[in-house]
């Protein structure tokens, strides 16, 4: 594997101090995974200190260890010291991007990032360019840099998730990156136990374009209340080029028209001035619109859109995200929409429409898990209980809830559904399990705090079980 650090580069970027000679193929923070060749960076946080773990990832093949003091047992020759490992992560981004020929993208939104991060990175690597992007959500205040760290040198296109949930936190992690191409997916909202509006929230998700300058181009929707305003904070940062996705009539990326259909869209849209069509391996009306903001990014960014776009086709949702999973027991099998990784109001209504448009097998069910959605300040409870026309809509027989603000839900719901709230995921766990019936469809849904994956990982080992109850003696 080609080099992407050596010693004297890593001590230049971060100001540290060495005394052997070493080659990194790589960087880790978390020993558990490191790699040979590794360079290992000692993080300490809150609960643990990552210099508890620098032999261990030295035993392990790693070339080095960037610590913030010499650890007992661990070859000298081996430790880049610096004076805060934080800082050293953060120095060597910056060195990375420094030295970056690749075009850089940067993707934030309240909805969408990851799935749409990952979908960049799929239409160009489709072009045959080499692509380096965020693994799964490393879309923070340690991901981002590590992301940045780890760039190899020959990349072509380099696609980079920021997240946040305060504001100020974007334009720290955009200085690093000082994206060339930068795509905000939606404002809605999520986090809003630091924001008092959704406006708040696009003026923290523009905090991206901060460190862009007149090369740069800005990819927004074109059909949200905050389009105007996203549009200025471009303009006032310098940013030389706007494009807008959407339905609207003026939109850069213009929708003409959209099949959608259980497991996937077929779209037509105008992507500039080139006509598209095309499908997209992943179900739900929202993901039509992600598509033009996905495609007009590639655009902006140089990538060629006669590979890009029917490359879209053989996107597959990632684990937690949508990801479907037929589970087959001796009652027959059932489908499993586990899209636990997190939720707010508006990704919560996108996963129910993907559940009312899922085809259930003879006597099958639709049926809504859901809990809590997190951080959404002093509105939570009525966020969750407004979520009552989209599960009716959604045609759940069946619904599941758990967590405090989903109470408010359940009593909402109550004679228009059949509906059981726990106060966690545990104890609403054995309730499901028991009620399932092959041939149904069953949508998991929640924030990452609300541990839905408990729940996804019981359903999924009904596989080996023999306890289902049989669809004909529902």
């Amino acid at each position: 594997m080609t080099d992407i650090w050596t010693e004297t580069e890593a001590a230049a970027a971060t100001g540290g101090e060495i005394t052997g000679s070493w080659h990194a193929s790589g960087v880790s923070i978390d020993s558990r995974t490191v790699e040979p060749g590794d360079l290992f960076i000692a993080i300490e946080g809150e609960n643990q200190d990552g210099h508890v773990w620098v032999r261990d990832a030295l035993n392990k093949g790693a070339a080095a260890a960037m610590v913030h003091a010499p650890v007992e047992g661990a070859d000298p020759a081996k430790l880049l010291i610096v004076e805060d490992t934080m800082a050293g992560l953060e120095a060597l981004g910056c060195a990375a991007r420094a030295r970056m020929t690749a075009t850089v993208i940067g993707v934030t939104g309240s909805a969408g990032k990851t799935g749409c991060k990952e979908a960049i990175r799929h239409g160009l690597a489709a072009t045959g360019a080499s692509v380096h992007a965020s693994e799964r959500s490393y879309n923070n205040h340690w991901g981002v840099p590590l992301t940045l760290a780890r760039t190899p040198r020959d990349t072509d296109f380099a696609v980079f998730e920021m997240g946040m949930n305060h504001p100020g936190e974007i334009a720290h992690l955009t200085a690093m990156v000082r994206p060339d191409v930068a795509l905000i997916t939606t404002i809605a909202a999520a986090h809003m136990a630091a924001f008092n509006s959704l406006d708040e929230i696009a003026d923290a998700k523009a905090e991206i374009f901060q460190s862009m300058d007149a090369a740069g181009t800005a990819v927004i929707p074109a059909d949200l209340p905050q389009t105007k305003r996203l549009a200025a904070s471009a303009r006032n940062a310098g940013v030389g080029r706007l494009v807008t996705f959407g339905a609207d009539d003026l939109a850069t990326a213009r929708l003409i028209c959209a099949r959608v259909r259980p497991d996937r869209s077929c779209v037509r849209a105008m992507i500039g001035e080139i006509e598209a069509a095309y499908c997209i391996g992943l179900a739900g009306e929202h993901w039509v619109l992600n598509s033009l903001g996905v495609l007009a990014t590639i655009q902006a960014a140089g990538g060629d859109m006669g590979l890009a776009a029917p490359a879209l086709a053989r996107i597959q949702p990632m684990d937690g995200r949508g990801a479907r999973v037929e589970v087959n027991t001796e009652a027959g099998p059932f489908t499993l929409i586990d899209d636990s990784y997190n939720a707010n109001p508006a990704s919560m209504r996108a996963a129910l429409s993907v559940l009312g448009a899922s085809e259930t097998a003879s006597r099958g069910r639709r049926v809504a898990v859901l809990g809590d959605m997190l951080e959404l300040g002093p509105e939570s409870a009525e966020m969750h209980a407004g979520l009552a026309d989209a599960v009716i809509e959604s045609g759940a027989r069946l619904v599941f809830l758990c967590g405090t603000d989903m109470a408010g839900l359940a009593d909402r719901l109550r004679g228009e559904v059949e509906v059981h709230h726990a106060p966690d995921s545990r104890t609403l766990t054995p309730v499901v399990m028991q009620a399932i019936w092959g041939g149904d469809v069953v949508l998991v849904k929640g924030s990452l705090g609300s541990r839905m994956a408990v729940i996804v990982e019981a359903l999924k080992s009904l596989e080996a079980a023999d306890g289902l109850p049989d669809v004909a003696c529902g």
